[in-house]
This record gives structure tokens, sequence and C-alpha cells, in this order.
């Protein structure tokens, strides 16, 4: 695959990358740095890339790989807008319809029962469930096998079913 080629393909994903790393760092600045990290990445190791296999599943894991390496310390520090108020309430689905009402109320009770999450369970629904990847890619991602994505897709919808039983069904 010629680079100009492979680079364009490449960031056909920006946006799909980008909905990632909002919800791993839940700070815009930090995803934009993150995704910056990843393409930069990306390009520099192009040559790794194997022609025929899946470039989003490919981005996908060094986005991950690299969240997991510079970033994941700061996943434990309450993160704080520039006035100082935390800011862990940043909505995860950023680019939803405005709603009001019963239904913001209802997707922020979602986004906060899926903080509540461990790390494995979160980024697989968001993978597989919001971004809407195969099992297989979701797997390539993850670097585990397509079963242990299942399993944690069901332990994941479980837990969400237990910390969310207050609404009707």
């Amino acid at each position: 695959m010629r680079e100009f080629d492979f680079q364009r393909e490449a960031l056909e994903h920006l946006d799909a990358l980008f909905n990632l790393a909002i919800y791993l760092t839940r700070n815009r600045p930090q995803a934009d740095d993150l995704v910056q990290e990843t393409y930069l990445r990306a390009f520099r190791f192009s040559h790794r890339f194997e022609p025929g296999t899946n470039l989003r599943a490919w981005l996908f894991k060094i986005l991950r790989n690299t969240f997991l390496t510079f970033y994941r310390l700061r996943e434990r520090e309450p993160a704080l807008a520039e006035d100082g108020v935390p800011d862990w309430d940043t909505p995860i689905f950023h680019d939803a319809p405005e709603e009001t009402g019963a239904v913001m109320e209802a997707h922020t009770d979602l986004e906060r029962a899926l903080s509540r999450l461990p790390a494995e369970f979160r980024m697989v629904l968001l993978l597989a469930e919001v971004e809407g990847m195969p099992l297989d890619e979701v797997a390539r991602v993850m670097d585990c096998p397509v079963g242990t994505v299942k399993s944690r897709i069901f332990r994941g919808k479980e837990r969400l079913r237990e910390l969310l039983k207050d609404y009707k069904q």
C-alpha cells in the first residue's frame, strides 16, 4: 500500500478514534492528544501494517495501547475543568442529540454506570455496542480471544443491568 493511500484510508477512521479517545480520557484536549499520538505512531509504523488486514482494528489497537501506556495514571485522578470544577460528568456520548428531561437523566445514569464498570468491560462494550465493531475486530483491539470478548460483553451488560435496576424494562 502506498504511503499516501495508507494515510488517506487511516484518516477515514478519525471520528471513530476520537469517540473512543474522548470516552477514555473524558477530556477533549487529552483526547485530541491521544488521537494525534495514535496517528503519529500509525504513520511511523505504517510499514508494519499488513495490507488486506483490518486497518480500523489496527488503529484502535494502537490507540488502546497508547492510552494504556501514557494515560492510565490520569484515569485515577479526578479530571478538573479549567475553573477547577470536577469534570467527571463530561458526556461520553458527546455526539448524541441534545435531549431534555427524563431522556437526558437516563443518558447521565448510563454514563455513570459505565464509568463504574471495570476497564475491560467498558472497552469491549464501547467498541462492540457503541462503535458497532464486529467481535473479531474487538478481539484484535483487545488482544484476546473472541470468546473472552463475548464473556466480557455478557458480564459487562449484567453489571450494567444491576447498576441500572431501578429503571423499568
